[in-house]
């Protein structure tokens, strides 16, 4: 029997995802805190939660095809992007790929992870705004790999992967707008492996209906994203991340209270 009521809670998953995915707050959080209260009743909800991302992604890519195409059409003189996205994209492969189990068992599902991360991620945000001033300089193969590192705390869900490599970039001296786009472009790579590993890994547990769901899923959140991805390329370049920084600190005491009652 058709479930209209999943589909509808899907689409409402996806825009949630769209939403959130390239701002710091983390599209995981949220995904996994609304999924509960809307009692998401997914086979397997994380791998939907992971999954959906694709769509982001896809909108990644085209939003940015113009850029990606100069980079396969003139690859000579575009390498270094390419090299300092690979640089910026391998300690979260490869701590992924060991940690993943981890990961999944000890982090995702956990509340008060959650809940905390989101919390101490807001102070982070409002500490580096207010004392971290950036320079307008260009990525090296250092910085990248500082990037990449500071996006490996993303693996805790309430982290924020963008918001991890945003100010991690910030951090080593990189201006908002800069790293905002390099951001971009480490998401193609991170979550596009991250994406097609966890399927991998869950597929025997896919039925059919799964998957429509999935791909139903990728669709809505890549329609939605193409949206988010042009407002926030615009809003970077005249606003700090600080309205984002205070509505992690109140969602991340919101979530105390409703499941723990602080």
């Amino acid at each position: 029997m058709f479930d209209y009521f999943l589909y509808v809670k899907v689409i409402l998953l996806s825009i949630l995802e769209a939403l959130t995915e390239f701002i710091p707050v983390s599209s995981t959080a949220h995904l996994i805190i609304f999924g509960k209260l809307i009692n998401f009743n997914f086979s397997n909800s994380a791998v939907f939660e992971i999954a959906i991302q694709i769509g982001a992604i896809l909108a990644v890519v085209v939003c940015f095809w113009q850029k990606i195409k100069n980079i396969l059409l003139n690859f000579a003189s575009e390498k270094t992007l390419v090299i300092n996205v690979f640089i910026g994209v391998l300690p979260a492969l490869i701590l992924g790929f060991f940690a993943y189990k981890f990961i999944k068992q000890y982090l995702f599902n956990n509340i008060v992870v959650i809940a905390f991360a989101l919390i101490f991620g807001g102070f982070a945000i409002i500490f580096i705004e207010n004392k971290i001033k950036t320079k307008i300089q260009q990525i090296n193969s250092l910085t990248a790999l500082k990037i990449g590192l500071w996006q490996c705390l993303a693996m805790i869900p309430g982290v924020s992967r963008s918001g991890a490599s945003i100010m991690g970039a910030m951090l080593s001296g990189v201006n908002r707008t800069t790293a905002t786009e390099f951001s971009f472009f480490l998401a193609i790579p991170t979550i596009g492996s991250a994406c097609v590993y966890d399927i991998y890994k869950n597929y025997h547990t896919l039925s059919a209906q799964d998957f429509s769901l999935i791909f139903f899923g990728i669709v809505v959140s890549f329609l939605v994203s193409l949206l988010v991805i042009k407002w926030l390329l615009k809003f970077v370049s005249n606003h700090s991340f600080k309205i984002f920084a205070y509505y992690r600190i109140a969602l991340g005491l919101i979530i105390l209270g409703l499941f723990y009652g602080f």
